[in-house]
């Protein structure tokens, strides 16, 4: 490794906090040199090594790396302005991509928030439900769920298991039904509790929100339509509204254009973020109805009482138009089917390690859970040592493929996830 290399992870290990990390005794990351396509380059043990990114960068470039036509939309609008304020000016950049995120939402959809990230989105759209609910302070939701980082969110991932719990009497308590059984198991037993469990609560409850079809950050699980519209119903004949995360699910990530669209839901409020620009830059956003709308500006505050600096950054607004051009040109049906099929096919001989409690993928998602915790360090130097980059968490080793991933991209993905999880854990 040469020295400007050792004096940059120096810096970084004395410094540079990393997300869910420590800063007194900190990890060992791998320095990016450069990314382009489907692949990472990174420095390893003093050499250089191109390794195909099996994380889309948490989900987010769907695109892969250095993409000529998001590149081009960058400089274009750079030649304008990067960045004008939102408050009493508008600009085309937000006006476009506030059109394309129209037309692409489920029906009814067409008033558009733009926020900074996927947390800032959800705590918008749960500022939206209490603003056009007064009265109602609770939301309703399952368990397992993760939701972002920042306080309103927080207090809606999973109270117990989940990565807040550490400040459980700081956050709110809201009302959380079990976790809906994982695809194709019985759901009787919890439509019945969860109904008796909303019935208990309806008049506190602003909201429902999931995460529709798959639970991320929460431990990748996947569940029923049948659960989603069992929440739904119940929201509806409560009063409540109905708020979907679709930051991680949306965009075709599940299967479907919106994980809604299998679910066969509308929601009220409708949060996407992630893949939105394609990775590459931070940018979410909140689509409501004209009826929640009306509800919120005739709450006592008469307007959303929101207004982050960067909202509708024009840089990032073009960008993600740009990137919603390039999804436009995919045949996205076939290609999630194809990714879907090869990551089955791929993470199957999982199943046969003694380690490894379940094997299971949805749309462009797959995941090997194990029976124990994953030695991080230890999977990912295998992944890296045969190609490809994992970051796994608590007892997953999963993968959300760019979209432009090759039949050989993704061959090393899964062949790599199997060996790496056999390597290490047996």
């Amino acid at each position: 490794m040469d020295q400007l290399s050792t004096d940059f992870l120096g810096f970084d290990r004395e410094h540079l906090w990393h997300p869910y990390s420590s800063m007194t005794s900190p990890g060992a990351p791998y320095l990016v040199e450069s990314a382009s396509g489907t692949r990472l380059r990174l420095q390893v043990d003093g050499r250089t090594t191109d390794v195909v990114d099996s994380m889309s960068s948490w989900w987010c470039a769907i695109h892969g790396y250095a993409v000529p036509a998001l590149d081009a939309a960058a400089r274009d609008q750079l030649a304008s302005m990067s960045h004008v304020m939102f408050g009493g000016l508008t600009h085309g950049p937000a006006i476009e991509l506030g059109r394309r995120l129209v037309d692409l939402a489920p029906g009814g959809l067409d008033k558009v928030f733009l926020a900074d990230t996927g947390s800032v989105a959800v705590e918008v759209a749960m500022k939206m439900a209490w603003q056009a609910s007064p009265g109602r302070t609770r939301m309703f939701t399952v368990r397992g769920g993760y939701h972002g980082d920042t306080f309103s969110p927080m207090s809606v991932c999973d109270p117990d298991g989940g990565m807040h719990t550490m400040y459980r009497g700081l956050v709110p308590e809201h009302v959380f039904a079990d976790r809906p059984p994982a695809m194709g198991e019985p759901l009787d037993g919890w439509l019945a509790s969860t109904t008796a469990l909303f019935e208990q609560h309806a008049d506190e409850i602003a909201a429902v929100i999931v995460e529709p079809l798959l639970q991320g950050a929460g431990g990748m699980h996947v569940y029923s339509p049948l659960a989603v519209q069992h929440l739904a119903h119940l929201a509806r004949e409560h009063g409540a509204l109905v708020i979907f995360d679709e930051i991680a699910t949306g965009l075709w990530r599940t299967g479907t254009l919106w994980a809604a669209d299998a679910c066969d839901v509308v929601p009220d409020i409708l949060c996407i973020g992630k893949a939105l620009t394609g990775g590459y830059l931070t940018l979410a956003a909140v689509l409501t109805t004209g009826n929640v709308a009306a509800r919120v500006d005739a709450s006592e505050a008469g307007a959303m009482m929101h207004g982050p600096t960067f909202m509708a950054n024009p840089l990032a607004c073009s960008v993600a138009s740009a990137s919603l051009d390039l999804l436009a040109t995919y045949d996205n049906h076939a290609q999630i089917t194809a990714i879907a099929a090869a990551l089955a096919d791929g993470l199957a001989p999982a199943r046969e390690l003694s380690s490894v409690r379940d094997v299971r993928t949805l749309g462009a998602v797959g995941v090997v859970e194990l029976h124990e915790a994953v030695d991080v360090p230890a999977v990912t130097r295998a992944a890296i040592d045969a190609g490809v980059w994992v970051r796994p968490f608590r007892n997953l080793v999963y993968t959300m493929p760019p979209y432009v991933a090759s039949p050989d991209d993704l061959a090393a993905i899964t062949s790599s996830i199997v060996g790496a999880v056999k390597q290490v854990h047996g």
